[in-house]
């Protein structure tokens, strides 16, 4: 099995690349509207987000600044395959303009503009960062009542298109099982909090990259692209950035498609992709060792499981994981000019079945 990864230079609103109903699955973080350091992208479109700032009109530039995602969302919208889902990561934003302190609630505006263009809300994700801050609240220190507490969460918010997805044929089927989670995974991944995973710090090339890019955690696009689509489907990102969802759907087995404005995160992404096999593939065994611990605790609590993994040979705790096939990356090659071409074994890691079967 092979996939691609294309890198699509331009602005997220233009994705013209792109055919109607061709993409499985979205996964994105946006520029926050109303952090300051994407003031500077948004008002490079609009030039009124800028005078608004500087007037204290908060609430006339963040209408402005998610007026510039909404054109995103149509556009991902058009591409999404009936059934497709679209993940988007965004946190609110808290500021003071002209001393007065508010709140802007970002994930309920990008709520609201998925589902004008008639996209079905599933529960959302609370992405709870963990943090050492020992400060939980800003303002006015001990004294009523001008203290505010303190964000430490983000939203994923889980649109779908249309009703939800259905797999006709034999192959489509097939693939769906392969591309099963265990049911541990199924136990955090399906929680509506996420404390389990940390932000990451902003590792672009340079300062001024560090303030342009919203990237989020590895896990966290991993997770999502094996919660929402199968192996083979294709995730896009339009706001690709330093590249974190193309990485994790090439690590999953999908194709990926990231579109980026910036062009100073072209390369790095490139280089990235072409260095990424081993890590990847040493983020796949992590996840199947972790599995064989959970087995492990498991039976010596409550005996033998009762289904076997077929590729694996290894105890599962549900039928449905019996197909499970966690992809092995045997190459990326770069194609025409931001087309990469990711090969896989198509089989189980062989140096990981045969240590389980001396194991055991």
């Amino acid at each position: 099995m092979d996939t691609t990864i294309r890198i699509l230079q331009g602005t997220a609103a233009r994705l013209d690349a792109l055919a109607d109903a061709s993409v499985d699955l979205v996964v994105t973080s946006p520029p926050y509207p109303m952090i300051e350091m994407w003031d500077g992208i948004f008002a490079a479109q609009e030039g009124r987000i800028g005078d608004h700032l500087g007037a204290g009109r908060g609430r006339d530039a963040c209408e402005l600044m998610h007026a510039l995602l909404d054109r995103a969302w149509a556009e991902a919208y058009r591409v999404l395959k009936p059934g497709g889902i679209a993940c988007v990561n965004i946190g609110d934003a808290t500021r003071t303009l002209d001393g007065d302190f508010q709140l802007y609630a970002n994930h309920a505006r990008i709520l609201q503009a998925f589902q004008a263009l008639g996209c079905a809300a599933l529960p959302d994700i609370l992405w709870r960062k963990p943090t050492n801050a020992p400060n939980k609240f800003m303002g006015s220190g001990m004294l009523p009542v001008g203290a505010y507490v303190t964000y430490e969460h983000e939203y994923i918010l889980v649109l779908r298109k249309g009703r939800r997805r259905e797999f006709r044929t034999d192959q489509e089927r097939q693939r769906r099982r392969q591309s099963a989670f265990f049911w541990e995974e199924r136990n955090i991944w399906f929680s509506d909090i996420w404390s389990d995973i940390r932000g990451i710090g902003q590792t672009a090339g340079d300062e001024a990259a560090r303030q342009r890019s919203a990237a989020f955690p590895f896990e966290l696009a991993y997770r999502l692209i094996c919660m929402f689509s199968v192996a083979g489907d294709t995730v896009l990102d339009p706001f690709a950035g330093t590249g974190t969802t193309l990485a994790a759907a090439l690590a999953a087995g999908r194709n990926g498609v990231g579109v980026e404005l910036d062009e100073t995160f072209v390369q790095p992404v490139r280089s990235s992709l072409m260095a990424l096999p081993e890590s990847a593939n040493a983020f796949n065994r992590a996840r199947l060792m972790r599995h064989v611990g959970f087995v492990a605790e498991r039976e010596a609590e409550i005996g033998a499981l009762k289904y076997v993994n077929d590729y694996y040979g290894f105890s599962v705790m549900t039928a449905q994981e019996r197909e499970l096939l966690i992809p092995e990356v045997d190459g990326v090659r770069e194609g025409e000019k931001g087309v990469f071409v990711v090969s896989y074994l198509g089989e189980p890691q062989a140096d990981f079945v045969e240590a389980q079967r001396q194991a055991s």
